[in-house]
C-alpha cells in the first residue's frame, strides 16, 4: 500500500516538476503544414508540459512580417530560401536551420473524375479557373507555376487563373467550386496515409524544383529551451511518422 502511495506521489511531484518548468513556444507555420504540425504540438505538449502557440500562414508573409518584429520563436517554412534569408540577416540562429520535410505537389478538383492520373485535364482546358498559390509568396504556387511553364502551358492558362493568398485559400478555391482546378500539397488531401477526396494528380517531382520545407529558430525567441525542445521533437520518430502519414517524404 506504501508502495502504492509513493508511486502516486512520485507521479505528482514529476508532474509538478514539468508545469514548473513549462514553457511556451510561438510557432509561425506554412498553412500546407496545418493538419501535421496540429498533431505533433498536440503529442509535445503532452510529453513535455510546454505549451505550442501555432500561426498559420504562407511563408513569404511570415518572413515580411518577423522582418517587422513580429515576436515569432520557431518558423516552420515551405522553403529553404526565406529561412537562410533570415540567417543571412540575423534574425534567426545560425546552425539551427534543417529541411523537416519535401513537399509534393497534387493538381487537384473537388469534382470526381475531372483529373486524370496524367494531367491531360490542363490540355483539354475543360475547365474555366484554375487556383494557384502568390508564387512570390507560397512556394508551392512556385511550384505550380514551374509545372505549367514546364509544360509549355503558362502561357495558355493566364486568362484562366486564379491566385490565392496561400495555399489554404487556393485549397478553397477549389473545395468551393470556385475552382474548377487548384495547385496545391498533397497534404492537404491526404488523411491516414490516402486521398480519399475528389479527384486528383501528383505532380511527377522533375517538373518543378525541390519543395525542401525548412525550421529554424529565431534570434527573438523568448524561451529559448522550449523553442529548442520543439525543433527537436520535430525530428523525433513519433513526428516523422505524422509527417509520412501525410504525404511528404523525408530528406
Amino acid at each position: 500500500m506504501k508502495s502504492i502511495k509513493f508511486g502516486l506521489l512520485g507521479a505528482l511531484l514529476a508532474t509538478m516538476v514539468q508545469v514548473a518548468n513549462a514553457g511556451e513556444v510561438n510557432a509561425a507555420v506554412a498553412a500546407n503544414f496545418t493538419e501535421p504540425v496540429k498533431q505533433i504540438a498536440e503529442l509535445f505538449q503532452k510529453e513535455t508540459g510546454h505549451t505550442v502557440k501555432l500561426s498559420f500562414g504562407s511563408s513569404g508573409k511570415f518572413t515580411s512580417q518577423i522582418k517587422e518584429g513580429a515576436p515569432f520563436d520557431v518558423f516552420l517554412a515551405a522553403d529553404e530560401k526565406n529561412p537562410k534569408l533570415l540567417e543571412k540577416e540575423g534574425l534567426a540562429v545560425e546552425g539551427s536551420r534543417f529541411v523537416y520535410a519535401l513537399g509534393k505537389l497534387v493538381l487537384w478538383s473537388a469534382q470526381p473524375g475531372l483529373v486524370d492520373g496524367k494531367g491531360y485535364v490542363l490540355r483539354k482546358g475543360n475547365y474555366n479557373k484554375i487556383a494557384y498559390a502568390d508564387p512570390k509568396l507560397a512556394p508551392y504556387g512556385l511550384a505550380a507555376k514551374e509545372t505549367l511553364e514546364d509544360q509549355g502551358l503558362w502561357t495558355v492558362v493566364q486568362g484562366k487563373l486564379v491566385t490565392g493568398e496561400s495555399i489554404t485559400q487556393t485549397y478553397q478555391f477549389a473545395a468551393t467550386g470556385n475552382a474548377e482546378l487548384a495547385f496545391i500539397a498533397l497534404s492537404q488531401i491526404t488523411k491516414d496515409g490516402k486521398v480519399t477526396e475528389g479527384s486528383w494528380w501528383v505532380v511527377p517531382a522533375h517538373m518543378y524544383n525541390p519543395i525542401k520545407q525548412a525550421a529554424v529558430q529565431l534570434t527573438a525567441a523568448k524561451d529559448k529551451e522550449a523553442t529548442k525542445a520543439f525543433l527537436t521533437y520535430l525530428k523525433s520518430e513519433k513526428a516523422v511518422a505524422i509527417i509520412r502519414n501525410f504525404g511528404y517524404e523525408l530528406p
